[in-house]
């Protein structure tokens, strides 16, 4: 059983750490607050929410983290979640949509998104510190669905655990 528990612990570089997201691309870049945990294993969950002008974003991602063999705290990821966004009065309607969907410019409303994410993460070795790139597509299912494939994610986190 003891051999069990560290061929665990040995899947993923921390357990918890908080930091700063980023999220870029095509439209408005977002800034905010992240919490990533571990769930043992190679399986991790990721909140957020991110704040722009006029926009408001949380979200929840589910993660499969898997080591790179001979590069220290290196790990690749795969996963996905859902994500609500917040928009004040139809400002993040101008990159991202026809002129003919403009159905609900001027209006508070919220949209629901599907996020699948593939990237890389490193945490500097002997040191709380971790960061990751990633693509991040973002899959609106509301108010005129619409599939942005240049999106990207970046972060910075202190590690706790």
């Amino acid at each position: 059983m003891l051999a069990t528990s560290k061929n665990v612990q040995a899947q993923t570089p921390y357990r918890t750490a908080i930091g700063l997201g980023i999220d870029l691309g095509d439209g408005e870049s977002l800034f905010g607050p992240q919490l990533k945990h571990s769930f043992g294993g190679r399986d991790a969950g990721n909140v957020q929410v991110l704040f722009g002008d006029h926009i408001t974003v949380i979200g929840a991602d589910y993660s499969y983290n898997q080591r790179i063999a001979g590069a220290k705290g290196l790990t690749w990821y795969v996963g996905v979640g859902p994500q609500l966004s917040f928009i004040d009065h139809g400002k993040w309607d101008d990159d991202w949509y026809d002129d003919d969907d403009k159905h609900w410019k001027g209006e508070t409303h919220t949209d629901f998104a599907i996020r699948p994410a593939l990237g890389m993460e490193f945490r500097i070795p002997s040191t709380p510190l971790a960061m990751h790139f990633d693509w991040k597509p973002w899959w609106n299912l509301s108010h005129g669905s619409h599939f942005e494939a240049s999106r990207f994610s970046l972060g910075f986190k202190f590690v706790l655990k």
